[in-house]
């Protein structure tokens, strides 16, 4: 196997190594370079160098080579290392063509998306091909002009012919981007289980939602939430979107983005952790909802005998069961809707509206905040 330049590359997660991988970016960039190498020398490469915005270089098996004349195209494979990606193993071809204007142009073929909604990194109409990848890509071809002293332009295409069927596991129908994936990345590199990616899926969701007329956001943190709106609540999901563990994050953005107000909709296994102060409910961050759980089943009159086998529960469907045989299962879940309105609240410094619906799984709906009613019936209820 060819060496990459990220042998040595690795972070550790639960006492293993997890390897580094790069973008499509990357990938598109070094195949643009490939071939606009090969275009104006004539003559075929297997492998490419390219430097990466990280600092880190990299070295690529240049695949699949189509060689005339007037045009060359490759591709390039792309390893996200041990980050799980829906582009993970996906070739990335450039296509690449002389132009008499001195310029580098830059397009998108099949398998890449296109933008179809105003918000996102390129504009209404243009290849999703973020900024930073259509600079790599730019900076690829510059370096082949200047070493050829090339007086003339490229342009290249970037196509992923299994790109649209990738795309259906990525956000991007849901930020409008159609046709397929979106050529990413701002360092080059893909640092495995990078968190900071996900947050910023979310964040470009929320934006272009926001830049599509949408100030007041129904948000659920996952597919349970999601499938609840759908299926018990009459609401209007065009402004809907999810935010995984990240309640803190999303939070932060919608007051960053000027989002007016968010409406939660959540399983109470992951909201009875906001009920705490927790806004990342991930269970290695935090698993506290035995003892939530049990706290508001004692506000709500619970004897200690009830308060011990609640601690001893593992799910909090079977918390509720206790709730509900003793009776108290409205009143502690009324209790855990305020204090989740006084936390989310607190976040946001009441600078922005927050309401909450939390459901159980089994019992269907549990609670809401005070003003989740009138915020669902003003911002969110579907037209019949």
């Amino acid at each position: 196997m060819q060496e990459t330049g990220l042998e040595e590359y690795y972070v550790l997660k639960n006492h293993k190594k997890l390897r580094y991988g790069y973008t499509t970016g990357s990938c598109a960039a070094a195949a643009s370079k490939a071939a606009a190498l090969m275009l104006l020398s004539g003559k075929q490469i297997s492998g490419i160098d390219l430097m990466t915005p990280k600092g880190i270089l990299l070295h690529l098996e240049i695949l699949d080579v189509c060689l005339s004349q007037d045009q060359v195209s490759c591709a390039v494979r792309k390893d996200g290392g041990d980050d799980p990606d829906a582009t993970d193993g996906l070739l990335v071809y450039a296509s690449v063509s002389r132009i008499p204007e001195p310029e580098i142009r830059i397009d998108g073929g099949m398998g890449v998306g296109r933008v179809t909604k105003a918000g996102l990194c390129q504009a209404v109409g243009e290849a999703a091909i973020n900024t930073v990848p259509r600079q790599m890509i730019k900076d690829a071809l510059m370096e082949v002009k200047e070493d050829f002293d090339y007086a003339q332009g490229f342009l290249s295409v970037i196509s992923v012919p299994e790109g649209e069927q990738a795309a259906k596991k990525t956000f991007n129908p849901r930020l409008g981007i159609k046709g397929g994936i979106s050529i990413l990345g701002t360092s080059g590199i893909v640092v495995p289980m990078s968190e900071a990616a996900l947050v910023a899926s979310i964040r470009a969701e929320m934006k272009m939602l926001k830049a599509n007329g949408q100030e007041y956001l129904l948000i659920t943190p996952g597919n349970y939430g999601e499938s609840f709106t759908k299926n018990k609540m009459t609401v209007d999901l065009s402004s809907s979107m999810k935010c995984s563990n990240y309640v803190g994050e999303t939070l932060d953005m919608a007051v960053e983005l000027g989002i007016k107000g968010i409406l939660f909709v959540a399983h109470v296994g992951k909201f009875i952790k906001v009920a705490g102060g927790i806004m990342n409910t991930h269970s290695r961050h935090a698993d506290s909802r035995a003892e939530l759980m049990t706290a508001f089943a004692l506000r709500a009159g619970a004897d200690l005998e009830t308060a011990k086998r609640i601690l001893d529960t593992e799910t909090t469907e079977e918390a509720l069961d206790w709730m509900q045989e003793k009776g108290i299962q409205d009143k502690a879940m009324e209790l855990a809707a305020e204090r989740i309105h006084y936390y989310l609240q607190h976040r946001v410094d009441e600078s922005i509206q927050t309401e909450a619906v939390i459901f159980s799984s089994q019992k269907g709906f549990l609670a809401q905040t005070d003003g989740a009613e009138e915020m669902m019936r003003r911002y969110f209820l579907k037209e019949t």
